[in-house]
């Protein structure tokens, strides 16, 4: 969609009515991912949903569509004996939704796209198929949404997924009942997330840094592991991180890109590395700082980084001892114990077992 946005945006400003086809499923070796996008209108064509394979048969569907007004779910794939003639010879499939977008249609366009050109976090959610009304949509952001997709319940059902998905910048389908039910699965519903994944910087080439960064990573973070020593910051001793940098941890920070969903994760306890480190992190918008150490190398560090010029409304930031009260030891318990404290900061959960609390299960997003 990202490809194909200038050209959308174009004629959807103009006042024209266009076909929109976007890949929202994908099986075996499809060729391009859930999210790609094509958009038609009177002969031209941007964008592509399969590099080439069943392109010309898209804008058929297209052109049928904007001419009926009616959206269609169309599969494409492959027979073994008929590969050619069915359209995606590399034996995989994918399900194209095909849509018809004008400003009528789709009136919150404009938002998204400025959104989306601002690396601001937006998602959107559209029925492709089940007992509800196909084509309806709902713009989703972190605090609000507009549209709807047919009854207060089941937009409340998929905001609370959306913004799931978006906090990871995931994209996909979910199932519902037609009232939101989870325990059915009959109504799809088509999520795209316009959102970067969220960082996550983790400090200190150690072992408990390995099981942080694959955790992080199963969690849709962007995970980089950084640490001045090259012979324990390598990419073989890390490889469920996305970056491995060899740096000076306090250097490296000041210079990487911090916004208000990165994680960061100190891990190194040791003064000269993390002293200066922590004078960097707790001075950004980062919405998680916290830093490995025991009891008294917390109350240490705090005088150090008092000494340094720290306020108390910085240190207060600092999530020190780092990770929730599971009595975790080894390193992967260590790393589900941050990974609870992450989920915990972002959603505002108690941190109770569920079985000791009342109400909602998912509360609102903070």
């Amino acid at each position: 969609m990202r490809d194909v946005l200038d050209q959308v945006l174009r004629w959807w400003e103009q006042g024209r009515r266009f076909g929109l086809a976007t890949v929202v499923g994908t099986f075996r070796s499809a060729p391009r991912p859930p999210g790609a996008a094509m958009a038609v209108l009177d002969g031209e064509a941007a964008g592509s949903v399969s590099g080439g394979c069943v392109e010309g048969a898209v804008y058929e569907l297209a052109a049928q569509v904007v001419a009926t007004g009616t959206p269609v779910l169309q599969r494409y794939g492959v027979s073994d004996d008929d590969a050619f003639a069915v359209g995606l010879t590399c034996g995989g499939i994918i399900d194209v939704f095909v849509e018809p977008v004008s400003k009528e249609d789709y009136p919150q366009l404009g938002e998204v796209a400025a959104d989306v050109a601002a690396r601001r976090p937006v998602a959107v959610a559209t029925i492709v198929a089940g007992p509800g009304r196909v084509g309806a949509r709902r713009v989703v952001w972190p605090d609000r949404a507009a549209g709807s997709l047919g009854s207060a319940r089941l937009d409340d059902a998929v905001d609370d997924d959306v913004r799931g998905m978006l906090a990871q910048g995931l994209t996909g389908v979910r199932r519902y009942g037609p009232e939101g039910e989870r325990r059915l699965d009959d109504l799809r519903v088509f999520v795209q997330s316009f959102a970067p994944p969220p960082r996550m910087l983790v400090f200190g080439a150690i072992d408990f840094a390995a099981a942080v960064a694959r955790i992080g990573r199963f969690l849709g973070y962007h995970v980089v592991v950084c640490d001045a020593r090259p012979v324990f910051a390598t990419a073989k001793r890390f490889p469920e991180a996305d970056e491995v940098v060899v740096a000076w941890p306090h250097d490296y920070l000041a210079a990487a890109e911090v916004d208000e969903r990165t994680a960061i994760c100190v891990l190194t306890h040791d003064p000269k590395f993390d002293v200066p480190l922590l004078e960097v992190a707790l001075r950004t918008p980062a919405t998680y700082v916290g830093a490995m150490g025991s009891r008294r190398t917390h109350a240490d560090r705090l005088a150090r980084l008092r000494e340094a010029g720290l306020t108390e409304d910085e240190l207060a930031r600092l999530r020190s001892p780092i990770g929730l009260d599971l009595g975790a030891r080894t390193p992967e318990e260590t790393a589900v114990s941050i990974a609870a404290e992450l989920i915990q900061l972002r959603w505002g959960g108690s941190g109770r077992p569920l079985t000791e609390t009342s109400g909602r299960i998912h509360g609102e997003s903070r």
